[in-house]
């Protein structure tokens, strides 16, 4: 089914190129445009309704993965929270960009969640590459 969606997806996509060239066609891009549209909402459908299908089998398998599925959504939470309370509401021009300071401050959360979860991503690699493996074979 993905194979399926992937290969309309593509062929939409080409379908509308052509009529954006034509500009005789503007109605047909229109519908091109809106069938593209439609074919993207399906296929984010069938992502969310796989992945809930795969997390509930796991939970259903697997003991203890609830728990951690749980524990890192709310580490996730806290980095967003935490993220939220250190940007100033200055991270960007405000008279320059046109925006409000609670825009601003959003967008200065979303870049200090970035970082910590570069950091975190980089730590994780290096402790990953240095701790000895308890589980080799000898």
């Amino acid at each position: 089914m993905t194979w399926a969606l992937l290969g309309l997806a593509i062929v939409m996509t080409a379908i509308a190129f052509v009529f954006a060239l034509n500009t005789a066609n503007g109605g047909m891009f229109d519908l091109a445009f809106w069938l593209l549209i439609c074919m993207m909402v399906v296929a984010i459908g069938a992502i969310v309704l796989f992945l809930v299908k795969k997390l509930a089998e796991r939970f259903a398998t697997e003991k203890g993965y609830l728990k951690k599925f749980l524990i890192l959504i709310g580490i996730a939470i806290v980095v967003v929270v935490l993220s939220y309370l250190l940007a100033k509401g200055d991270d960007v021009d405000l008279i320059k960009f046109g925006i409000s300071e609670g825009t601003s401050k959003l967008i200065g959360a979303a870049c200090i969640v970035c970082y910590i979860l570069c950091i975190g991503a980089v730590c994780a690699i290096v402790v990953a590459e240095c701790l000895p493996k308890s589980n080799k074979k000898k």
